[in-house]
């Protein structure tokens, strides 16, 4: 309405919170006037501003949530964790373009901020309960370290990092590798850790194996401050049909991630019987929205979310 993306007033707002809950937001067909959409200029510069480093997506497969595998194997849990503020991103707003023959964009990776989503990864490693095939804390380092030199220096640092964790597994994996191991054998994840354009597609990747992308929550950590949002965008052609998929997920994860930044048992819990009731309204079947074969629109999903997370949950 004011021609910004990003309004002062709103980003005082979000700087003054602890944690901030966002909506899908964005319009595909708004455009600058370079071709790039609108959208970005806001979440990047949110980013920045609010400093969250690390971005987490989960992959869960929930009983009764649509999965494109024949063989799940002993099921699906692992996060994809992507450098937030650097790598192919750091050349957001600006890149070269020469004419109609040439345009380039930089990669950025550096020490501080790679060292920052290790130890995040690693933390969060800690905090799992391992991965599905074996129950083994593990974190994998997906990079290209056999052709980019960034990419070497990237996995550098997070075996560097991997030293203050001895208690938790890790190795490296190629990229393109890593993106046919999710296909055959998602089970033998548990915390994968990568450049930043590599967690954009391969988190996307992961939620196809688990409902699609309305079934993936998303969280950007920072050391004061922490956005959580849907890892789709705003789905215009569905616009006022009340039929997207709930951004409840995300809401879970930023109670878990308010609980244990603060110690609060409360938030905890509530996390913890938010995800149950989302898993036992899957599990049922009775449901669910048009995204994940159902037709029932977000209001009953949200009601009967809210009916499930009104029984007491063993935690």
């Amino acid at each position: 309405m004011n021609g910004e993306a990003l309004p002062q007033n709103v980003l005082d707002a979000c700087l003054a919170a602890d944690a901030v809950l966002l909506s899908a937001i964005g319009l595909p067909d708004v455009r600058q006037a370079d071709g790039t959409e609108v959208q970005p200029t806001m979440m990047v510069g949110l980013r920045r501003a609010l400093d969250v480093h690390s971005a987490v997506r989960s992959v869960k497969l929930y009983p009764g949530a649509p999965c494109p595998l024949k063989d799940i194997g002993p099921g699906i849990d692992f996060v994809v964790i992507r450098e937030n503020l650097e790598g192919l991103f750091a050349s957001f707003g600006g890149g070269s373009r020469v004419g109609n023959e040439v345009a380039t964009d930089t990669m950025v990776v550096t020490r501080t901020g790679t060292s920052k989503v290790a130890d995040f990864a690693f933390r969060l490693a800690q905090r799992r309960n391992g991965r599905p095939s074996d129950g083994r804390q593990m974190v994998a380092c997906v990079d290209n370290a056999n052709v980019f030199r960034s990419m070497a220096f990237f996995r550098d640092i997070v075996q560097d990092v991997a030293g203050d964790y001895p208690d938790i597994d890790h190795n490296a994996v190629y990229v393109d590798a890593m993106s046919l191991y999710m296909v055959q054998r998602p089970w033998d994840f548990d915390v994968l850790v990568m450049e930043n354009q590599f967690g954009d597609i391969l988190s996307d990747l992961g939620a196809g194996l688990v409902g699609g992308l309305g079934l993936g929550p998303s969280g950007e950590i920072g050391d004061d401050h922490a956005l959580f949002q849907p890892s789709h965008g705003t789905a215009p052609q569905i616009a006022g049909k009340i039929v997207a998929n709930p951004t409840i997920l995300s809401a879970a994860m930023m109670l878990d991630w308010l609980g244990d930044r603060y110690g609060d048992q409360a938030c905890l819990e509530s996390a913890v019987r938010l995800e149950q009731a989302v898993a036992k309204v899957l599990q049922d079947g009775d449901v669910r929205t048009p995204d994940i074969g159902g037709s029932s629109s977000t209001t009953e999903v949200a009601h009967a979310i809210a009916q499930a997370f009104s029984v007491p949950a063993n935690i």
